[in-house]
Order: C-alpha cells, then sequence, then structure tokens
C-alpha cells in the first residue's frame, strides 16, 4: 500500500501587498523585486492567524477530498510561526475541526515544513498506525520580518496549505529528504532569549536574517541532486515526470532547477507572483492551486520538492 493524496486546500490573507505598496515605505521598486526575484505581490496577514489559515485551508482539502474530520487519525503543521509555543497548531486546528480522533502535533523543518510532515505521514500510514491524515504548512511569516531590511522582507509572504493523505493502492512512489545544520546559520530567526532571575537578557523581538547568497548556491545544487535521485528510486527518468512542484522561494532557483535537469520550464508551474515565498505553506498552496486548475491527472507523476532553513530538504514523487 501507498500514501496518496485524495485531497487539497488553502488559505491566503485577504490583504494583497504589491511591489509597488512596499516602493511607498522602504526604498525598492516593482522593478527591482521582480527582476530578481519573480514576485509581484504577496498577501500579508492582518486579522488572519496562522491557525484560522490552517484551519480554513484544512475545511478545504476536506471537502476536496469528500471526507470528514472524524475520520482523520492524524494532523502534522509544518510552521516556524505558530501562534502560541503552546498548544501546537495542530491541535488548534484539530478543536476548531472538532478531529477529536486525531493526535496532532507541529514540526519545525523551515520551507521543508510540509515534505517533511508528508514523509512523517507516510512512515505512519505504511506501518498501519493510522489510515488517514490531515499535514498542512502554514506561516504567518510578516510577524518575523524586520520590515527596515528590504533584501529579506520583500521576499516572504503569510498563507496555509493542506493535503488530506490516506492509504491506497497508488500515491507516493519515493521520498528523499536531508539536513545541513553546519550550514543553518545562513537563514536564522532566533527564539526568545532566556530572561530568568538570575540572567538578563534583551527582550526585543528577533527578526528573520538570511544570506541570499548562500541559500541560492545550497537550493541550485541540493534540489536537483535531491531530485534526482528520489525520481530514480521510483525506477523513473526525468523525462517521465509530467509536473514538478517546488518551494517557491525565487524564480531564478526554480529556472536553474529546471535547467540543471534539463526539463522545461512549462512543467514547473509557479505561484511565486502572487503568494511570494510563504516557508512550508509554498509548496501545499502551488499544490492546491494546480488541482484546482485541472492541471493534475489521474496517473500523471509528480515532483514535490521543499528546501530552505536549517538548512533542509525533502523531495517526493508521486503518482497522481
Amino acid at each position: 500500500m501507498r500514501t496518496r493524496i485524495i485531497g487539497t486546500g488553502s488559505c491566503m490573507p485577504e490583504m494583497v501587498v504589491t511591489n509597488d505598496d512596499l516602493s511607498k515605505i522602504m526604498d525598492t521598486s516593482d522593478e527591482w523585486i521582480s527582476s530578481r526575484t519573480g514576485i509581484r505581490e504577496r498577501r500579508l496577514a492582518r486579522e488572519e492567524t496562522t491557525a484560522s489559515m490552517s484551519v480554513t485551508a484544512a475545511k478545504r482539502a476536506l471537502e476536496n477530498a469528500g471526507i470528514t474530520a472524524q475520520e482523520i487519525d492524524l494532523i502534522i503543521v509544518g510552521t516556524i510561526t505558530g501562534d502560541y509555543v503552546t498548544p501546537s497548531t495542530a491541535c488548534e486546528v484539530q478543536a476548531a475541526l472538532g478531529a477529536d480522533k486525531a493526535v496532532a502535533f507541529d514540526i519545525n523543518a523551515a520551507c521543508s515544513g510540509f515534505m517533511f510532515a508528508l514523509h512523517i505521514a507516510d512512515a505512519y500510514i505504511k506501518t498501519g498506525v493510522y489510515k488517514t491524515a490531515l499535514i498542512l504548512g502554514a506561516e504567518t511569516l510578516s510577524k518575523i520580518m524586520d520590515w527596515n531590511d528590504r533584501s529579506t522582507c520583500v521576499l516572504f509572504g503569510d498563507g496555509a496549505g493542506a493535503a488530506v493523505v490516506r492509504s491506497d493502492e497508488t500515491g507516493l512512489l519515493a521520498y528523499d529528504q536531508g539536513s545541513d545544520g553546519a550550514r543553518g546559520t545562513v537563514l536564522t530567526c532566533r527564539s526568545r532569549e532566556n530572561n530568568n532571575p538570575f540572567v538578563k537578557n534583551p527582550t526585543e523581538p528577533s527578526y528573520t536574517h538570511m544570506d541570499g547568497q548562500e541559500v541560492y548556491k545550497f537550493a541550485v545544487t541540493t534540489v536537483p541532486a535531491s531530485i534526482k535521485k528520489v525520481v530514480g528510486e521510483a525506477g523513473l527518468t526525468i523525462e517521465d515526470i509530467d509536473c514538478f512542484a517546488l518551494h517557491q522561494a525565487n524564480i531564478r532557483i526554480i529556472q536553474s532547477v529546471a535547467k540543471r535537469l534539463k526539463a522545461p520550464e512549462e512543467k514547473f508551474p509557479t505561484s511565486l507572483d502572487h503568494c511570494g515565498n510563504v516557508s512550508a505553506a509554498s509548496v501545499p498552496i502551488l499544490l492546491d492551486e494546480i488541482n484546482r486548475k485541472g492541471i493534475l491527472k489521474p496517473g500523471m507523476k509528480i515532483v514535490l520538492s521543499g528546501f530552505g532553513g536549517g538548512l533542509t530538504w525533502g523531495s517526493a514523487v508521486l503518482e497522481w
């Protein structure tokens, strides 16, 4: 038996922030951002939270899958921007859905979070522990951005994506994942400092810091290698793959990966232009978009790949 995606859903904040909007509050321009990243606008949360967007995405995924919350055995949320340290976002989702039979927890793998959640769910399902899982990537990255750092804050957006997976005869064919903590300092956001009666530290919030060039070098070498590995393990060739749904970090990364794989860019759908980089939510949001547009057909071979902070990466080949 395999683990199959049977439904998808997503949710984005209502507020659209264009590059021109950002140019009014910082020294940047639409041309500068779009030419370097492919991003033209992103959604930023005002009333929405990581949990509220997750719940909406989850409800849409359940509806798309044609199942009820009572059928969910497992809920995993990949996020670095939960609303609370505890409870987890997954437990908030469980409560809102009424999925009281489900075990629920979060994982932190940054932009690879959804892919790691997929692999964990696959392991549970293949070993017979659970039958049906709800996996999500969800972020409110706007709350950990330094809005004076124009090189970083313009890249990111907020949103949530979800997928329902279940044991079936087809589905996930092969998986690759990895971590390189030795290079983790190229993309960081510190947590709260220790601050007790015996030690005093600054209590100002920490923001995201990124060495864009190093992240780019990591992505354009690691991602093609991971995809080649997982495609080979599935007994396929790059030419056999119908669609590559990659983490939406930067259009130049996506183009470079396509070139290194010698695959046509037409096989690489994007949501980057209107979503920006939504970290763990990027892959499931893109997957939901192309699913609802009817691009994915039964029997198609799909590659999913996430990569980012940690450093981490995860790729999968599945049959739709």
